[in-house]
């Protein structure tokens, strides 16, 4: 029960911060906005450009990864036959 409530935040987390991710790029330009999107190396342009702005969803997106790991770890593992 802990794990999967542990697994649910993360992903809470992950999505609020993903979501910030993406308005914050779309607020300095369309292109910005689309790149970070599509293509994944653009994100990691954008984020490193704009450290103080995407700070805080860099770390929500950390910390929701963190508990996702964490509950999938104390999970219990499910016997095969």
């Amino acid at each position: 029960m802990l794990s999967a409530v542990l697994m649910l935040a993360g992903g809470v987390l992950l999505l609020i911060g993903c979501i910030m991710f993406i308005v914050n790029a779309f607020k300095v330009s369309v292109v910005w906005g689309l790149g970070v999107i599509l293509l994944a190396p653009i994100g990691l342009v954008f984020l490193f450009k704009n450290w103080r702005e995407n700070k805080t969803s860099f770390l929500l997106q950390l910390a929701g990864l963190v508990l996702v790991v964490v509950g999938a770890l104390i999970g219990r593992p499910v016997a095969t036959p």
